[in-house]
């Protein structure tokens, strides 16, 4: 009986941790920069396995990759937050400095190194997989003398692996 209860524990154990997942993402995005052009986002994240994981919060790192209709590109890799409340309700918080070229001259946020930080909330699926919403904001963090940034808007989908 004893190793019944500790074989459904580590069972129950391990269906409650979180998988990989893929994290697939369509917005808008507003150029503080008034002579900028605002364009339509698409975004590709990868986010791990959890390295730490607590009652409610658990942390991660992850790649993501963000592409505009002006062919604005941003690359970055950074840490990854999550935090559970209200059964399969989530909030999403990260920071991923990397490269950011931009496709239309009007869109220079200033130089090559930029910082994506993101909020997101949203609700796990009963599959594992879940849709989120979440806002980000790039800069350089003033590493430059020129510091526009940017925001955007995401509807995301993460598929969980």
């Amino acid at each position: 009986m004893k190793n019944l209860a500790a074989a459904v524990a580590l069972l129950l154990a391990a269906q409650t941790a979180q998988a990989q997942s893929i994290v697939f993402g369509a917005g808008y995005s507003d150029f503080s920069d008034s002579s900028a052009d605002d364009e339509a986002v698409f975004s590709l994240e990868y986010q791990h396995s959890p390295f730490h994981e607590a009652t409610r919060f658990s942390a991660t790192w992850g790649s993501a990759l963000s592409v505009d209709t002006a062919s604005n590109v941003h690359i970055g890799i950074g840490l990854i937050g999550f935090y559970t409340f209200a059964d399969r309700w989530f909030l999403e918080g990260s920071v991923m400095p990397g490269y950011f070229a931009e496709g239309d001259d009007l869109n220079d946020l200033g130089g090559e190194f930029q910082i994506r930080s993101l909020l997101g909330v949203g609700y796990t699926l009963n599959s594992g997989n879940k849709i989120s919403v979440a806002i980000t904001h790039k800069s350089n963090a003033s590493t430059n003398d020129d510091n526009p940034g940017v925001n955007s808007a995401l509807l995301r989908y993460h598929f969980a692996f």
